[in-house]
Formats: structure tokens, C-alpha cells, sequence
């Protein structure tokens, strides 16, 4: 008879997990959506596959998890958990898929959300990141294979979705299933929660704070929203109410 699997004591789950290649990634791109999942209710995490170090202006890669901490904080979030890949040289190998798997079989989020397109001119890593987040979702299911996972339970995610940096322009490859959240209560957090990064954004950086509510202003705005950010759903979004969805205040009579 195969051997029991040892018991394994988990954390209370995640409903959502954010993943980014950098501390100051998920701020940047959708720091406003988990602020408002948290006041919705929702349990969230981050997870940075690398500490960004080495990096111009950075003295040291406990400065870097102390931003990424007070980030966290900002924004309300219930786990940050910054992982050991390296910066610079991240590339989407076997053992990378691995370690972030154990993290959503150990954390069992419903919806992941991560990259979903090249970023030209910016870090390579946001690529492999993505291509790592994808593999990761796949993996956390896989059954038959215990010993690779730390007998951690197979856990399936019910959903996921992308997100793009604000500096960088929609691809012509992008998915056409497009989803804009309302952040206009939350984008003070967001903001603020960029400004934890203080050796990324200097005050001879403040413009990118101003880029990045001008963006967040200019995605709502067609929705009638004060800020918001975009997502792309891997797979087109379905409803069997047309009303609801469409006009959330809508009430049946």
C-alpha cells in the first residue's frame, strides 16, 4: 500500500493572489483592485516572484522588503510573501513553476490575477513572470505528483485574469476580453502605495505618480468612473443576467 501523505497544516485561504516579477509591480498595475477587494470583504495575497535587487537607488534588499511591506500595508492585504527567484535573471524553469504552485496549493485562491503581455523597453522578467503564473495555475491541479509539490493538497483555481503595467500601451495581442473595476475609492491607496517605494520613485520620479493616476483617471473615465483598472479574462466572460451585469444597480421587480 502507498505510504499516507503527511498531515499538513494550512493557512485560512486567499480569495484572490496577485503575482508580480517585482515588488512594485502589483501597486503599479492593480494596487487599487486589491484595495477594494479588501474592503469588499475579501481575503487577498501578493506574491513577488523576486526582491528586485540588485537595482539603482536600492542600498540594500532589506530595503526593498520593508517597502514591499509598507506597500502591503497600504493597501490592506492579508499576505505579501516575496519569493527567492533572482531578478535580472528570472526565466520560467521547472523548479520557478514549482515554487509559486506551492504557493496557491497552500494559500487556494479562487482568481489569480498576473502578467499578460511582454513589456518592450522594460524588465524581461515581466514575460517570464507571466509565462511562470500561467504554468503555475496549471501545476497547482496536477495530481500524482505529491512528492514534488511537499505534499501540499492539489488545489484548482477557478479563475484567472491579467493585468498590464500603466506605463506600457495595449498590445495588438492582448485578449479582447476586457474587464474595467471601479477604483475610485481606493486610488489615494494606490498611490500611497507606490510612494512606499521610495528608492524606485524619488521626488525626481514624482511624474510616474502622476502618470499613474492620469492612466487610472483615463481608464475609468469611459465608464463613468473617477479611476479604474483594466484586466483582460483568459476566457470570455459569460452572464445569464444581461441586466445585472451591465447595470449593477439594476434591481429585479
Amino acid at each position: 500500500m502507498p505510504a499516507e501523505s503527511p498531515k499538513i497544516d494550512l493557512p485560512e485561504p486567499l480569495d484572490v493572489i496577485a503575482v508580480g516579477a517585482h515588488p512594485d509591480d502589483i501597486e503599479i498595475s492593480c494596487g487599487g483592485t486589491l484595495a477594494s477587494l479588501v474592503l469588499q470583504g475579501y481575503r487577498v495575497g501578493i506574491i513577488d516572484l523576486t526582491d528586485g535587487e540588485p537595482t539603482p537607488g536600492s542600498p540594500s534588499p532589506e530595503v526593498r522588503h520593508a517597502e514591499a511591506a509598507e506597500a502591503a500595508q497600504t493597501l490592506g492585504v492579508h499576505v505579501r510573501k516575496i519569493l527567492t527567484l533572482p531578478n535580472r535573471r528570472l526565466f520560467d524553469t521547472f523548479e520557478a513553476r514549482v515554487m509559486l504552485a506551492k504557493e496557491f496549493r497552500r494559500y487556494r485562491p479562487k482568481l489569480v490575477i498576473g502578467f499578460g503581455d511582454k513589456t518592450p523597453l522594460a524588465s524581461p522578467d515581466h514575460w517570464q513572470a507571466m509565462q511562470i503564473t500561467d504554468a503555475a495555475v496549471f501545476y497547482s491541479r496536477l495530481t500524482k505528483w505529491d512528492e514534488t509539490f511537499d505534499y501540499l493538497p492539489v488545489h484548482s483555481i477557478a479563475s484567472q485574469v491579467y493585468f498590464r503595467l500603466a506605463f506600457e500601451p495595449s498590445s495588438a495581442s492582448a485578449s479582447p476580453h476586457q474587464i474595467t473595476v471601479d477604483i475610485s475609492q481606493t486610488i489615494e491607496k494606490k498611490i500611497e502605495s507606490v510612494r512606499c517605494y521610495k528608492t524606485q520613485f524619488p521626488p525626481a520620479k514624482a511624474h510616474v505618480l502622476d502618470r499613474v493616476r492620469g492612466l487610472a483617471m483615463a481608464a475609468g473615465a469611459p465608464c463613468g468612473f473617477e479611476a479604474a483598472e483594466t484586466f483582460t479574462a483568459v476566457r470570455p466572460i459569460a452572464t445569464s443576467d444581461l441586466v445585472r451585469s451591465i447595470v449593477p444597480s439594476a434591481a429585479k421587480t
